[in-house]
Parts: structure tokens; C-alpha cells; sequence
């Protein structure tokens, strides 16, 4: 998958871009559809939970 192919989540606008657009830092990403790119923070918001549920045992 080629940049202008992937998508992003953009951190400092909060929606969703395809292709060339902010800067990596500003955005998380690539995904391969768009709803990936849209749900990022619900899906890092999970991931973290996990994280922290375990290092809790």
C-alpha cells in the first residue's frame, strides 16, 4: 500500500484523511479502509485498557 493509497487519522484536526496530508506526527496511521481511520482513537483507547488491565495482574 503506497502512502497515497493509506489512511490516516489526523490528531490535530480530528478527522480522517486519505493520501498526502498532515504531518506523521500530527496523525496516526495507515490504515487500510477509512473506517479504520476513523475509529483510531476508539481502537488506541482499547488497546491502552488491555495494557493496563495486564500490567494490573
Amino acid at each position: 500500500m503506497s502512502d497515497d493509497d493509506a489512511w490516516y487519522f489526523c490528531l490535530k484536526h480530528m478527522r480522517v484523511e486519505h493520501g498526502a496530508g498532515c504531518p506523521d506526527r500530527d496523525r496516526m496511521g495507515p490504515y487500510q479502509t477509512e473506517n479504520e481511520a476513523a475509529n483510531a482513537l476508539q481502537h488506541a483507547r482499547e488497546r491502552n485498557e488491555q495494557w493496563e488491565a495486564k500490567n494490573d495482574d
